[in-house]
């Protein structure tokens, strides 16, 4: 019997969820099966690997070249993603094996299988040793996404995932698999991504920093605005930084008064250092303050003052940003240059005034979104080369879409037309690739969507917005990896965890997964921040109507109505909630008063279509339907998955059609 040791890159994949693939459609199952077979074969051949076993739906595979085995993955994982896709999970590692025959064995061989359990679909995960070996290539790029007590391993082990196009970038410290969080990063993990509802965290990574409101010291109150953005596009350009954890503006932004608790901000936020300032603008003169402080002792890092015309507000940002970057490194990050894709582009003053108070506007949603696009569509008149308008004004058209303010066909090609113009002007601007993918998403068209959700990752991964954008329109609502739309939604929470919008798009994930308690702690917690949020109290009334708490629907329909001024998707929740209880009388009413509202203004047919189901009339329900499918309504997005979809529909020979209309991938 021939046994021998030798040095080896360890290769295991799988294909993601395939028995319940297999459960639903076995054909399917086999065609993915076999795409995974043939891909892999292919590649080994390629990159001189040797398989040595096929075990279900998982291979394991050894390379004697360590370079190769990682170019093999990525090419495996890149062609997987085209045509059919196969969602495959891939764990690599190096290290001393026995080949008995064609059996390989050793702990080499477990580590990697461990390494493996962890991946997730799309990604090619890596241990701290392949990552070692590769440090040479340039072309080989990694993350880290933390260290992991695996499984009957006796080290640590910090995993990196390879980065490139079309590869996903699973987010740090989130992994779930045959490993548990190292006792060095266990309290993060207890209080970060692995616990729902807001716990903050309150370790204080040493790299990391919240940029709080500038105080605004004019006489005018309305300028304060105008402080905050200055604030907001320094916390921009510092996200950038990679090696540098930034806490999310919304977060940062509840300290808005005078005088700043720094240990609260400790306990909040879970940073080591503040940035505060202040604006004082009298005329067209203006003075910003700004400092840079330790939270555990108060001490201040470094100040400055900057006195300048108002025409130079874009040089003052970008000698700011400078500055912090530069003290950073020497008293944080200990690196002699940062990794930073960010510019600061100088444009007309009186544009970048608008612009701020589009944004201002446009984050406060609801009929507000209107208001700001006013605005945003004036900075771009005065400076259509203005890049960070552009994207504000893609941004405010898809959630005017998406909040049903305007029929989606008035407002998305507009919102693709400027993001595209924003990246043209600055290639680096990560929300205007977010705005790409729901775009995308909106159009059907899911692969360009989910590639440039990923881009918006790549260039900023501290942007939250991206994250809950791609789990809930697109994992959640259209291709059902509710795992993965849950994870992402915990990861946009753990970087904004003080954001309502972020606690109710959280919500809304967990909701379409059917964890409707869950989902009504995390709205009621968003609720704690913002009273008003629209969309922590929908998805808190969806929740309770979901569980036939019918009385408590009913309530939080009724405030959400109250605070948007009766919007349909609040209107439609009620009506349903009516139905279900049997109170027909009133459905009727509501649905009547809808029906005058459309008449005479845009309300949306997709929830119409629903309303109608639940009243029992489904030929009329099919008919908004269709209406609601020649308007590219992104509530038809919701048909598949979402629970609160009636048997009367899903059971009607038209509901399959129009789902395979749509293009839903399997």
């Amino acid at each position: 019997m021939s046994q021998h040791r030798q040095l080896a890159a360890i290769l295991f994949t799988d294909i993601e969820g395939y028995t319940a693939i297999m459960q639903k459609d076995e054909q399917q199952a086999i065609a993915l099966k076999d795409r995974h077979r043939d891909v892999l074969q292919a590649k080994h051949r390629e990159f001189n690997g040797k398989i040595i076993q096929f075990y279900g739906d998982g291979t394991l595979s050894i390379f004697q070249s360590v370079i190769e085995a990682v170019q093999c993955a990525l090419s495996m994982q890149l062609s997987l993603r085209k045509n059919l896709f196969v969602p495959v999970r891939m764990g690599l590692h190096v290290g001393d094996v026995i080949i008995d025959n064609e059996n390989v064995v050793g702990d080499g061989v477990n580590l990697a299988s461990r390494i493996e359990s962890l991946s997730i679909a799309g990604s090619v995960l890596l241990s701290d040793k392949v990552n070692d070996e590769i440090q040479n290539h340039p072309d080989l790029k990694t993350v880290s996404i933390g260290i992991y007590q695996l499984k009957n391993v006796k080290r640590e082990v910090e995993v990196f995932a390879l980065e490139h196009d079309g590869l996903i970038i699973p987010p740090k410290d989130s992994l779930l698999g045959k490993a548990e969080v190292s006792k060095k990063q266990s309290q993060r993990k207890r209080e970060g991504v692995q616990v729902r509802f807001n716990k903050p965290i309150k370790s204080s990574p040493e790299k990391s920093i919240a940029v709080l409101p500038f105080v605004n010291l004019s006489n005018d109150p309305e300028q304060e605005y105008f402080g905050d953005g200055v604030a907001e596009e320094i916390l921009n350009s510092l996200t950038h930084i990679k090696e540098l954890k930034v806490a999310g503006r919304s977060s940062s932004f509840q300290f808005n008064q005078r005088t700043v608790d720094l240990d609260e901000v400790k306990e909040k936020l879970g940073v080591s250092t503040v940035l505060e300032g202040s604006v004082r603008k009298q005329g067209n003169r203006l003075r910003i303050t700004v400092q840079l402080v330790n939270v555990e002792d108060g001490f201040h890092l470094w100040s400055e003052k900057y006195d300048r015309d108002l025409d130079d507000i874009f040089a003052i940002q970008d000698e700011i940003a400078s500055a912090i970057s530069e003290k950073l490194k020497v008293t944080l990050l200990d690196l002699d240059t940062i990794t930073s894709s960010t510019k600061i582009y100088r444009h007309n003053p009186q544009a970048y005034d608008l612009y701020l108070k589009g944004r201002f506007y446009i984050n406060r949603r609801g009929s507000a979104i209107m208001t700001g696009l006013k605005h945003i569509e004036q900075a771009i008149d005065i400076d259509p080369d203005f890049a960070l308008a552009h994207a504000g004004y893609a941004d405010g058209n898809l959630l005017a879409a998406f909040y049903g303010l305007m029929p989606p066909l008035q407002v998305l090609y507009k919102a693709k037309e400027s993001a595209e113009k924003a990246i043209e002007l600055n290639p680096t601007l990560s929300e205007a690739y977010c705005s790409l993918g729901t775009f995308y998403t909106f159009e059907r068209k899911w692969k360009e969507a989910e590639g440039y959700f990923q881009k918006a990752i790549s260039l900023n991964p501290n942007y939250p917005q991206v994250y809950y954008w791609y789990g809930l329109d697109l994992l959640a609502w259209v291709i059902g990896d509710f795992d993965e739309a849950e994870q992402y939604g915990q990861m946009a929470l753990k970087l904004d965890p003080y954001s309502a919008i972020t606690h109710g798009a959280l919500g809304a994930i967990l909701f379409s997964v059917g964890k409707f308690k869950d989902a009504i702690k995390a709205c009621k917690a968003g609720l704690e921040l913002d009273a008003y949020s629209f969309l922590c109290r929908l998805y808190e009334a969806n929740s309770y109507m979901c569980l036939d708490q019918y009385e408590e629907a009913i309530v939080a329909y009724e405030k959400a109505m109250k605070i948007s001024n009766r919007h349909h998707f609040a209107q439609n929740g009620l009506i349903v909630t009516y139905c279900k209880m049997g109170n027909l009388e009133k459905a009727r009413a509501l649905m009547h008063d809808l029906k005058e509202r459309q008449a005479k203004a845009y309300v949306p047919y997709g929830f119409t279509g629903i309303s109608s189901a639940y009243l029992g009339d489904v030929d009329e329900a099919f008919d908004y339907f269709e209406k609601a499918f020649e308007n590219k309504e992104p509530v038809l997005l919701t048909l598949k998955y979402e629970p609160y979809i009636p048997e009367n529909i899903k059971t009607d020979p038209r509901y399959t059609k129009l789902l395979s209309r749509m293009g839903f991938p399997n």
